[in-house]
Parts: structure tokens; sequence; C-alpha cells
């Protein structure tokens, strides 16, 4: 069996993707973020972090069921390659509820992957777009298309129609400034291009493991990445816990520094009970495993 290590090569070097590549990568960096372990909070291999109604088991079925319907992303940014960007987001809804809807199916009615259906459709749509425009498909062209496809995205759907009846993602906006997975999307994966990536590559070069390189980038994204799911479980004050806690614990090094590991199993023992799970970062993770699998390309401004 290959190394994640060599597939991760072997994926920055393949240069060509495909609709059935894309299908595996997706699936690759949504196995690699569930399994990465420890993870503060969150479903790992070593517990079910903060929650209580979905395991590692719940994670795999989730992921084998989503990771198909990506195809279908791809071939909608495809086929519709020469209409304005912005007027992709209405077509690909009714992919992205029928997906919820069979990721549903398989969990026997547990969200595991909803923000990942939403960031990771829009990333499957951007490369069948790039792909149809006959563009290099690479992380600064992929997060360019998606910001162009949620342009006005918070402003129509945070904003407006926030006062009529107002979900939880709405309420954060109105009450605390909150853009979540929306802002995120329609600034092109900011936190993930100017935080994630950089920490990742950087680690990866140093150090050659994998492992290592995630657990760092995910505590730079506890640190600062404001984290709705956080929000919703444990209002500002369990955001800004998590956020200082990871914070010292970069202070004093991360896991690169000895010991490092064990306090990041000290800080999912804490997390687990306040039941604070930081979903929106595993999320970007998640991205940030994907996106790095493409070469970075050149500077697109979103």
């Amino acid at each position: 069996m290959k190394s994640e290590m060599t597939l991760y090569n072997e994926a920055v070097a393949g240069g060509d993707v495909d609709s059935d590549d894309l299908v595996a990568r997706v699936s690759r960096a949504l196995l690699t973020e569930v399994h990465l372990t420890p993870k503060p909070g969150l479903v790992d291999i070593r517990n079910s972090g903060a929650h209580q109604d979905m395991n590692l088991a719940t994670f795999e079925k989730s992921i084998a069921t989503i990771a198909l319907w990506m195809e279908k992303f791809y071939l909608m940014g495809f086929n519709t390659a020469d209409l304005e960007a912005e007027s992709v987001m209405v077509m690909l809804r009714p992919i992205g509820i029928a997906c919820e809807a069979e990721m549903l199916l398989a969990t026997e009615s547990v969200n595991t992957h909803r923000g990942a259906i939403f960031a990771f459709g829009l990333l499957s749509a951007a490369v069948g777009r790039l792909k149809a425009l006959g563009l290099p498909v690479e992380q600064n062209r992929l997060c360019d298309q998606v910001a162009r496809f949620c342009r006005k995205l918070v402003a129509n759907e945070l904003a407006h129609n926030a006062a009529k009846n107002p979900s939880k993602g709405e309420l954060q906006f109105l009450r605390y400034g909150l853009t979540g997975a929306r802002g995120e999307a329609e600034s092109g994966f900011k936190t993930v291009r100017t935080l994630a990536l950089p920490v990742f590559k950087r680690v990866l070069a140093d150090h050659n493991d994998m492992q290592l390189a995630l657990l760092q980038t995910l505590l730079h994204l506890l640190a600062w990445n404001d984290d709705t799911n956080l929000v919703a479980r444990g209002g500002l004050e369990g955001l800004y816990y998590v956020q200082s806690q990871a914070q010292k614990l970069l202070w004093e090094g991360g896991v690169l520094a000895p010991g490092g590991m064990t306090a990041l199993q000290r800080l999912d023992d804490d997390l687990i009970a306040r039941h604070l799970s930081p979903g929106g970062s595993a999320d970007l993770l998640a991205v940030t495993s994907f996106l790095s699998s493409f070469p970075e390309g050149t500077l697109v401004v979103c």
C-alpha cells in the first residue's frame, strides 16, 4: 500500500485531473482529515470527539457516499463554462441538496459533512470549469473560480434574508458579524490560502511528515479561524477559549515541540468535556489537504 506522502507527491506531479481523479482526491482529502489523530473535539481514530451521534464509521460511510457526487458538481462546472460564473451557483444548489439527502440516508440522519459538501461541491465545479476553459487546474485558479461562483453570497443570503426567519448562521451574522462557510467561499478560501496552506507546506518541507504538517496546520486554524460551529455550541466564549488554548500550544511549538502530541491529546479531552467541536476548522483542513495536491500556480486576485 502506498504511503500518504507517496500519494501526495504523485498527485502534485500528476498535473492533469479528470472526474474520476477528482472523486479520488476528494475522498482522499476527507478520509485524511477524519483519520488524522488526535484532533481536539473532533471525530478521529482516538475517539468521537464532542459528539455522541457519530463516530469514525459514520464518517467513512458518509465519505463513500458524498465523494461520488463530486462528479456531478464537476460536470455542472464543465457544462456551464460559457456562462457567467455568478449564475452557476443556482444550478449547483439542487445537486448539493440531493447530495446532502443521500448523506443523511447513509448516516441515519446524522449531519457529518454538510459543510464539506458545500466546500467540495464548489471546488469540484471549479475543476470542471477550468477544464472546459482549457486553463490549468491550480490552487489559485480553483480558489478564484469559487470566489466568482459565490460573489455577493454573504450579502444575498445572510444580510438580506436574516430579517425573515433567521437560521443559526444568519443569527451569528446579525449578532457577531461572522460569515462562516459562505464568507470563506466568497473570499476564495482566504483562510486556507493565507494561513493553512503556508503552514502545511513549510512543516511538510521541514519534516517530510504528513501527519505533523496537518496537525500543526489544524492548530493554526483553531487559533485564528472564527469557527461558527464553536459559536453554535459554546457562544463567543467557546470560540475564544479554543482560540486561546491553540495559540498557547503554538507559542510552545505546537506538535513540533517535545510533548506536543500529548498536549494536543489533553486539549482533545478538554474540548470533549466542554462539548466543543471545531467542525468548521475541520472542513478547512480537508480543503487544505485537497488543494495541496494541486500546483500552486499563478496568483489570481479573487
